[in-house]
């Protein structure tokens, strides 16, 4: 009984990280355009992670992204900047993204 406790709490300690960063993408509004897993608006997060994987530079390159917004990557519609996010909530964002498969 105790083991199998400890591995349930075990495991609930191991996804808080990926749910504390999809709450900050929620507050952000970041959940507002994008999907985790579908196109919204914007691409589904694991569509990302996917075009940058393996970029040492994956996480400067989409934090300044977050910050800054852009444009013409994943079609006509402009993401525009997000001036809610300060440096250190864009690279959070940034690497959890950089997470999903």
């Amino acid at each position: 009984m105790k083991r199998a406790l400890f591995t349930l709490v075990l495991a609930a300690t191991a996804a808080v990280p990926a749910l504390a960063d999809q709450a900050l993408a929620t507050a952000k509004n970041c959940m507002a355009c994008h999907s985790v897993d579908k196109k919204l608006v914007g691409p589904a997060f694991k569509d990302v992670a996917a075009k940058y994987a393996g970029q040492k530079d994956a996480v400067d390159k989409l934090s300044a992204k977050i910050i800054k917004g852009g444009s013409g990557v994943w079609g006509a519609v402009p993401m525009p900047a997000n001036t809610q996010v300060n440096d250190a909530e864009a690279k959070k964002l940034a690497g959890w993204i950089l997470t999903l498969k």
